[in-house]
């Protein structure tokens, strides 16, 4: 069973010496699934994941060695995954001892329970004989001395780190009882040089900050990237030589196509839910509009008209809202429309000014960047109520949601120097940390789940 596009192989099944010993599948035990809180109890569960065993330690084509430290740094990015997102207290590999490779599927949870785990992940690694590298991953909670999920892929090796975030996934997944979110990738500007000269380049990286690759040169100027939802395309605004034009870049290879090209100032595009629409601004005779525009190319629809500058933000994920910003007011603020244009509607009453919406994909919320004194990320209802703060820095801006509408990432500008890094947040603002990139990034694009 291949998971495309990169022939990621579910290997529960026969044809491999894996599966001849992998009992059938196991329902969950009950009593496990919760909804994540800002206050979740499993903030006080500990989880050991020691490094994943193998049937022999010998070469792999993946960057991170030999099998047996292959193992070993699986088990370090899943430790990671979990820590970061700050629901989870895990211990990692090197303050635990490695199982053997029968002790994957028969954990010995005496030894685990006198530790104080509550639960356990282990796995396997194995190299194959065309190259690839088969990972499984087993979740058992300790006190019950059940398994509660288990997976296993067949990868390409150059892809090994897949199979770290989708064992990630799936703890994350079982125990909090919300959608999965770190195999997925994010797109952002990659910036360097000096302040008055900088260069601005589409990168993409994983949702770890791992597997950087800047897509453009340099040559021209990128600026607010975005996936497409199927994950084949980046849609991004470029500005050479003070030409604005809008393209969609193939990242596997990265070809581009040209969308759009303007004598007028463009902004902020962005997709529909469904890929085949293209929301974006334009700037004409001293005023901007929001416009939008077949993904294929034609014909473009004007939503906006309004004295002032309005500037797209995000769709709603069913498709028939748009949210946006518009200085019609007399100050940047956001507003809600429908997907044709209507019944346009102002819903920050906040104070200040408000910037940057985006809608979350579960529909429920709405991320900004609110503008009193400090520009700081923040987070309201549809209906512009409930507003909460995440930060309280200097210059934080540009929101993006994760695939599961439970985290953000944003990029926070230092007031001294005026670099830009990319930073995560979640819902509660506790957990925050910056994204470690080779550069300076900022205008980070979130995507959906790998498929």
């Amino acid at each position: 069973m291949k998971f495309a596009p990169f022939a990621l192989a579910l290997i529960l099944g026969a044809g491999s010496a894996f599966a001849q010993t992998t009992p059938p599948p196991t329902t969950p035990a009950p009593g496990i699934d919760v909804t994540v809180s800002d206050d979740s109890d499993w903030q006080n569960q500990t989880i050991a994941i020691p490094a994943f065993a193998t049937n022999a330690d010998v070469p792999t084509r993946t960057s991170a060695g030999r099998t047996g430290s292959l193992g070993f740094t699986l088990a370090s990015v899943i430790t990671a995954d979990l820590q970061n997102n700050g629901l989870f207290k895990p211990t990692g590999p090197g303050a635990l001892p490695r199982p053997a490779l029968g002790q994957v599927q028969a954990p010995e949870f005496g030894t685990w329970s006198t530790r104080g785990t509550d639960m356990l992940i282990q796995g396997y690694v194995r190299a194959e004989a065309d190259g690839q590298v088969t990972v499984g991953c087993y979740l058992y909670d300790v006190a019950l001395k059940q398994q509660l999920a288990k997976a296993g892929w067949t990868l390409p090796p150059a892809d090994w780190r897949r199979a770290a975030h989708k064992c990630a996934d799936l703890v994350y997944s079982r125990l909090s009882g919300e959608s999965p979110f770190f195999d997925s990738k994010i797109a952002f500007i990659a910036e360097s040089g000096p302040k008055d000269r900088r260069l601005k380049q589409l990168a993409i990286m994983d949702s770890d900050g791992e597997n950087f690759t800047k897509l453009t040169t340099g040559q021209a100027t990128a600026l607010t990237p975005r996936w497409s939802p199927d994950y084949t395309s980046i849609l991004y605004l470029s500005y050479l030589n003070g030409q604005p034009r809008i393209y969609i870049l193939d990242p596997a290879t990265r070809t581009q196509r040209l969308l759009l090209s303007a004598r007028n100032p463009l902004f902020a595009p962005r997709w529909s839910p469904d890929g085949k629409w293209v929301l974006y601004s334009m700037a004409q005779a001293g005023n901007t509009d929001i416009y939008k525009i077949p993904a294929a190319g034609g014909n473009a629809i004007k939503l906006t008209d309004s004295p002032g500058i309005d500037i797209g933000g995000s769709f709603s994920p069913d498709g028939s809202r748009i949210v946006f910003e518009s200085d019609r007011s007399g100050s940047q603020q956001v507003y809600v429309m429908d997907a044709d244009g209507s019944n346009q509607k102002r819903i920050s009453f906040f104070g200040g000014r408000s910037a940057t919406p985006e809608w979350s994909p579960r529909g429920d919320q709405i991320a900004f960047t609110h503008i009193v004194g400090n520009l700081r990320v923040a987070v309201m209802d549809p209906q512009g109520g409930s507003l909460r703060y995440l930060t309280d820095s200097w210059q934080d801006e540009a929101p993006t949601w994760a695939p599961n509408g439970r985290v953000i990432q944003f990029f926070r500008t230092a007031k001294t120097t005026g670099k830009t890094s990319v930073w995560q947040v979640d819902l509660t603002g506790r957990n925050l940390r910056r994204i470690e990139t080779p550069g300076d990034g900022s205008d980070p694009a979130w995507g959906p789940l790998r498929p």
